[in-house]
């Protein structure tokens, strides 16, 4: 990339390439403000570094997706399922099978189970967190 086109500011087709869309970033902000309380809970114990010292984000846009809590570092999406989603299984199993054909591990938690074994749903995520799977070499 030449030096002209690096220092030059983005156009809004290319920002919002860059910067996830603007109707993504309204919705992920409803979405923070609407949280249920199971991932209220959930967000207490991966915030701040507080899951083995990696970074979790909330509600964070992987397009055409929005995801519940994710660490990029580990390559590890949590999702907190609702009573709705009973109704949406294919749905989740695509979106699952997408996130992870880009490189995610999925975890999925029903809100009742993350409310009544929180200390099981954290240590499934601490789990995944120690296994992360190691970089795919080159061919």
């Amino acid at each position: 990339m030449d030096e002209s086109r690096k220092n030059r500011p983005l156009y809004h087709r290319e920002r919002d390439r860059v910067r996830g869309s603007e109707t993504f970033k309204s919705r992920s902000r409803q979405l923070r403000k609407q949280a249920t309380d199971a991932e209220n809970l959930l967000w207490r114990h991966l915030r701040a570094r507080r899951m083995q010292g990696f970074k979790f984000r909330r509600q964070v846009t992987i397009e055409p997706y929005i995801v519940d809590f994710v660490c990029f570092e580990a390559r590890l999406i949590v999702e907190a399922d609702g009573g709705q989603h009973a109704t949406q299984i294919p749905y989740d199993q695509q979106r699952t099978r997408d996130l992870e054909a880009r490189g995610y591990r999925v975890l999925r938690f029903w809100n009742h189970e993350i409310l009544a074994e929180t200390e099981s749903v954290l240590e499934t995520i601490r789990s995944a967190l120690v296994s992360i799977p190691s970089p795919q070499p080159s061919p």
